[in-house]
């Protein structure tokens, strides 16, 4: 952390718009050399252009991670704040020169230091980037308590905004003034609005921070040029990018920061809001939201247009130079912690992450052992991720090209290099499939501008950049096609048209129009585009749509909330709950049968989180109510298997049926249920339970209401149905699994009935002397009289020959058939039923 001071040392500070790039630029241009260090690459490619045209093509450099143009007299650098090459040991690279090499140095928006996940590149450039005759340090007021402990001997300067940036109010995108800038924080919500300012206004310019410069260039021409007087861009507009803005509003002030959703901060609110107006024009800034989350709240409008925010306190630090003589000692001197009161230790950044990652691999471990190779493993985890596919992918990527760089030549094959890049070489798609073709061409081009990685780098460099300028041409052409009417730009440049906003209506039958042009329909909470929502015209009615169906869901979401039981309908297979026809959750595996976790449709996460918490509320409520209603034995069952003062044996009993969901085979628990004492089958009558003779059932189950409940427990519980529900008011069918059945033969029969001829035939027998019993009831039910021999012999009779040729039985003692095949009971219920049959001696 010891600092590197060379020459006259300035920090700028103030806030945008006041000139500092612009005196960066005109200080480095009066020394002999020189370098700027940028936040951003299309910032860097945009002063390299300036710079060119003052001091020629052979004297300037530019260097980014994925693009580097150093003629051999290159004297000024304009550079990414990662790519600055540094003192001799810092930074790889021969070719360019070290920082005392240059006269003068500087560091735009050092503000970033404070930034979580490139702060620590900033804060080593603000210790020990330095200029042999001057340095300048570029960023906002808020540094200056960082500058002053960091960089004691700097000379701090403050500089005014030239123009005055006021608060013009909330406006709706149909009436915001030309020259304007919106932005948004997501690719999604860029399209969005672009396309409704293509409907509204004609189109609009789009910018991007993954845009290549190229793309970016030619969006920003036909703005400036007049051809479209939109411009919708993330906030890489913040980060100094220079347009001819009037005013900037905002679509959204909340963003995605990598980890989570965040409302921004007031100094990423003022830096972009900054755009705003230029040299000494004044500039204004709002919003498109009225209210809620999407305005700003009076202090913040009180300190963007005062300029008057927070100092920083401290700043994220890592070790710049870390030591390399393994793989252990690389990854501890990483994590070192700062020894300054001004520093923090910067959080794990991806580079370090996949560093971890592959040291636990023993492969990687044996090949890294010489300090060099140790290096050469660093620079390959800095490879970004500007494909955003995430860390396991991202590491096996890593992976594979350190492969190839620790062995042989120690150069990534150039099969591997040119199947990929010529995969991406297809400028056919549609936006987002040549943004995510330039992404990937990124990452090819950061990998070719690596010296020592490949065979022939410069051709490799040569190949990447003019497939990403072929892609970044389509692009720019997919962009303008798809988001600029440049006839309806004339037409209302000509008549200086207003149009209002589009109204959006959804009808009683759930049909949702736009100027009475029907684009689809919103059932229950999902919106389904209409067949013929799918040209061009009607994306933008869909985006304007989208808005509308914000409340009308959240009115839908509180009428499930507030929803009567009479709206609310189980549906068995697959377990979920329907709402007046449509379905809104599912049952899932819960704490037990009775139990299931509701769980609310996908449909359904358009609801903020206190209704969504109401509607499963409602749900929970409702399933807990039918439960009782419909399948109340099962609760009492599980809560007299789990009751101490019950006996082992009606414990037992109690489990498998509970386990069973009410309706199981007498056979497996025979013995236990010979075990009870009278009481103990009073118990068990009492809660409903039948004790056939051949099944255990409560005949609630059997109602076609409480065998679909029972379904769908059993259903939510094991994720599957074993036996499919009976018709309603059936008795006897034709062999198969269906629930409350007893499958006897070629029929399946159900079990109250099977118990009513059983009773029967013993209320017929007299000990065991051959009878022959009445089928007048089996046949009366549809029992064939095969099924009824086989349900008889199942019952523990046996046929006994007879003089007269007639069928008789005789009682052979208690039934003894095998038991059916079942679902394998749970585990919390299996055990408690082991645990008691061996108490019992089973």
């Amino acid at each position: 952390m010891t600092r590197i001071s060379s020459g006259a040392i300035t920090a700028v500070l103030g806030p945008t718009n006041t000139g500092k790039t612009h005196l960066a630029i005109e200080r480095m241009c009066a020394h002999s050399s020189g370098m700027i260090g940028f936040p951003l690459r299309l910032l860097a490619r945009e002063v390299y252009d300036r710079v060119v045209a003052i001091k020629g093509a052979h004297q300037v450099a530019l260097i980014t991670g994925e693009e580097k143009i150093v003629p051999p007299q290159a004297r000024w650098f304009l550079c990414t704040a990662e790519s600055m090459p540094l003192r001799e040991g810092r930074q790889a690279g021969s070719a360019n020169p070290n920082t005392s090499d240059v006269g003068f140095v500087a560091l735009d928006e050092a503000q970033l230091a404070a930034g979580p996940e490139r702060g620590h590149v900033f804060t080593d450039r603000l210790l020990h980037a330095r200029g042999r005759d001057e340095t300048m340090i570029l960023g906002s007021e808020a540094l200056r308590p960082i500058v002053r402990s960091l960089v004691p001997e700097a000379e701090i300067i403050n500089r005014p905004r030239f123009s005055t940036l006021s608060y013009a109010g909330a406006t709706k995108i149909s009436r915001l003034p030309k020259r304007s800038a919106i932005v948004a924080f997501s690719a999604e919500e860029v399209y969005a609005v672009a396309e409704m300012l293509r409907r509204l206004r004609g189109g609009a310019a789009v910018v991007m921070g993954a845009l290549s410069p190229r793309t970016r260039n030619a969006q920003v021409a036909m703005f400036q040029a007049g051809e479209v007087d939109y411009l919708v861009a993330t906030d890489a507009i913040g980060m100094g990018l220079n347009m001819d803005v009037a005013h900037v509003a905002f679509a959204s002030l909340r963003k995605f920061d990598g980890h989570r959703q965040r409302r921004l901060t007031v100094p990423e609110m003022a830096q972009i809001a900054g755009r705003a107006g230029r040299h000494q024009r004044d500039g204004s800034f709002g919003s498109i939201a009225t209210e809620g989350p999407g305005a700003f709240t009076p202090e913040e409008i009180a300190a963007i247009e005062g300029h008057h925010f927070p100092r920083l306190e401290t700043v994220y630090w890592r070790e710049g130079s870390p030591d390399m003589a393994s793989i252990d000692a690389l990854i501890a001197s990483l994590e070192a912690s700062p020894s300054h009161i001004r520093l923090r230790a910067a959080p794990e950044a991806l580079d370090l992450t996949i560093l971890k990652r592959l040291a636990d691999e023993a492969w990687v471990r044996d090949r890294a052992r010489a300090p060099a190779m140790t290096a050469r493993l660093w620079a390959a985890c800095g490879v970004p991720d500007f494909r955003k596919v995430g860390v396991e992918p991202h590491a096996r990527f890593i992976a594979r090209l350190f492969t190839h760089l620790s062995e042989g030549s120690g150069h990534i094959p150039h099969e591997w290099f040119a199947a990929e890049i010529a995969r991406l070489d297809n400028v056919q798609g549609d936006v987002e499939t040549l943004a995510g073709r330039i992404a990937s061409a990124r990452s090819w081009a950061y990998i070719a501008q690596r010296a020592d990685w490949l065979a022939d780098p410069a051709r490799w460099a040569e190949r990447t950049r003019a497939i990403e300028e072929r892609l970044s041409d389509a692009l720019h052409a997919s962009l303008t096609q798809r988001f600029v009417d440049k006839r309806t730009t004339i037409l209302m440049r000509q008549i200086g048209a207003d149009v209002s906003a589009l109204p959006v209506v959804v009808d009683a039958t759930g049909e949702v129009l736009v100027e009475d042009h029907p684009i689809g329909r919103l059932d229950g909470f999902r919106f389904v585009v209409a067949p013929d929502a799918r040209h061009a015209d009607k994306k933008l009615l869909l985006a304007a749509a989208e808005k509308r169906l914000t409340g009308e869901r959240a009115r839908r979401g509180q009428a499930l909330a507030d929803a009567p039981d009479t709206a609310l309908a189980l549906i068995a297979d697959p377990p979920a709950i329907d709402w007046n026809g449509i379905t809104v959750a599912t049952l899932a595996p819960g704490t037990a049968l009775t139990r299931p976790r509701v769980m609310l449709d996908r449909a359904l996460d358009c609801l903020d989180r206190p209704l969504a918490d109401a509607v499963r509320a409602r749900l929970e409520g409702w399933v807990n109510a039918q439960v009782a209603r419909r399948a109340g034995v099962l609760p009492r069952l599980e809560a007299l298997a789990s009751d101490a003062a019950a006996s082992p044996g009606l414990r037992v009993v109690a489990a498998a049926l509970a386990e069973a969901g009410g309706i199981a085979p007498r056979m497996p628990i025979a013995d236990a249920i010979e075990a009870l004492a009278p009481p103990e089958r009073k118990r068990l009558r009492s809660a409903g339970i039948t004790l056939g003779t051949l099944d255990l059932f409560d005949t609630r189950l059997l109602k076609p209401a409480g065998a679909r409940w029972r379904q769908a427990l059993l259903a939510a519980r094991d994720g599957t149905l074993s036996a499919a529900l009976p018709p309603a008011g059936a008795t006897v069918l034709p062999r198969a699994e269906i629930a409350g059945f007893r499958t006897i033969g070629a029929q399946a029969v159900r079990v109250d009935l099977v118990e009513r001829i059983a009773r029967a035939a013993h209320d017929a027998r007299t000990g065991r002397t051959p009878f022959a019993p009445d089928p007048a009831l089996a046949t009366s039910m549809g029992v064939t009289a095969a099924t009824f021999a086989k349900l008889m012999a199942q019952l523990g009779f046996r046929t006994a020959p007879a003089k007269d040729g007639t069928a008789r039985w005789a009682w052979h003692g208690r039934p003894r058939v095998a038991p059916r095949p079942r679902v394998q009971p749970r585990p919390d219920n299996a055990f408690a039923v082991l645990a008691d049959w061996g108490r019992l001696g089973g």
